[in-house]
């Protein structure tokens, strides 16, 4: 086994400090001769990691067929000087490929001591609402203007780490560490993503809320609600996400600053009463009213309400909600998978309502 320490720099990207003490930080990265734990191996494992001199990397590198367990003993027992691993889909990969390879040789160690943070799967969630391409690295990095160009992917250099097993060529030896060197030196240009998540799971203040009224393209009014809100959170990025079956409802990031655009409805709409049994449906008034108000009612003018007449109707200007949020629930019909509240110009005024609404907006969006 070859042990190779050095210096590195390690660009500061993103607050650290938000993920754990900086000397208790670990980032790794491994290289393998393919996917399967059972029928490839390991060659190659990376590491940075900061201590009083700086930003350090240590590489441990299988120079032979049978140092695959050093490397293990080696990585492990380095292992317990941190507490937080960082990776990039090491929970889908790295990890369980280490664990499998432990078992195959008979050795104890596992990941129990450490809590992992998983770049990849920290932003999954998000996707849809940044417009990732994909979960792979490079749409990451596109995603945040960084223009990395690998000249070997994982899979070109297993051939290289064969070769080099037979004839030990330099050459050979320098492309495989410097494959692994560039992987753990990109680990920053990617930090930056953390950042969305900060940003939306931290709670918002609200900034700003106004009402503003559009003509739509056949000349008609269209009501919609600006939430302007504020993190502490900045973004190396903005983003735009529109829904895609609701009309006119987007959602927009910039700095720390996050609006939402809600189209509002305005007219009348149904509140449904679930205990429909104990109430008469009145279709000359076209509502429904509790029995004991309902019995007074002339038999000819009443009726038996079913769950699809038993409610009362309200006209007015009504927000729409994704999760029942605010009462009375109004809809348009009893199936209607958009719900609605009445519009009211203090409804954000409460901090718990408004981040109980954005949430709602972005788990919709994501």
């Amino acid at each position: 086994m070859v042990t190779i320490e050095k210096k590195l720099d390690f660009p500061y990207t993103y607050p650290l400090e938000r993920l754990g003490k900086l000397d208790e930080l670990l980032f790794f990265d491994i290289e393998t001769t393919g996917f399967s734990s059972l029928t490839s191996n390991l060659y190659l494992i990376g590491c940075v990691y900061y201590n009083k001199a700086g930003w350090q990397m240590i590489q441990w590198f299988a120079d032979q067929a049978g140092a695959e367990e050093e490397l293990l003993h080696a990585f492990f027992h380095f292992l317990k000087n941190f507490k937080i691993l960082i990776h990039f889909n090491g929970d889908g990969f790295d990890i369980p490929y280490l664990l499998k390879r432990c078992s195959a040789f008979g050795l104890p160690y596992n990941f129990s001591e450490v809590a992992s943070v998983d770049i990849y799967k920290k932003i999954r969630p998000y996707r849809r609402l940044l417009g990732l391409e994909s979960m792979k690295q490079k749409a990451i990095e596109q995603f945040l203007g960084v223009f990395r160009t690998d000249k070997y992917s994982g899979g070109q250099l297993i051939q290289v780490y064969q070769d080099y097993l037979m004839t030990h060529e330099d050459f050979l030896y320098r492309l495989l560490m410097l494959h692994n060197e560039d992987d753990l030196k990109g680990m920053p240009e990617i930090l930056p993503i953390l950042s969305y998540c900060d940003f939306l799971q931290n709670d918002f203040v609200l900034e700003n809320q106004h009402l503003q009224v559009r003509t739509d393209i056949f000349g008609g009014q269209e009501d919609f609600l600006i939430l302007t809100c504020e993190s502490p959170v900045f973004l190396p990025v903005e983003f735009n996400r529109e829904d895609e079956l609701l009309p006119g409802l987007s959602l927009s990031a910039a700095e720390n600053k996050l609006t939402a655009e809600v189209p509002l409805y305005r007219g009348i709409l149904k509140h449904f009463f679930s205990d429909y049994k104990n109430y008469y449906y009145l279709p000359y008034e076209d509502t429904a009213v509790h029995k004991s108000v309902g019995e007074y009612v002339d038999k000819a003018a009443r009726k038996q309400a079913t769950a699809a007449t038993c409610y009362a109707k309200k006209e007015g200007c009504f927000l729409p909600q994704f999760s029942q949020l605010f009462s009375p629930e109004l809809k348009t019909d009893r199936k209607s998978k958009i719900s609605y509240a009445e519009y009211k110009d203090g409804l954000f005024q409460d901090s718990k309502a408004l981040n109980a609404y954005i949430q709602s907006l972005l788990h919709r969006m994501s």
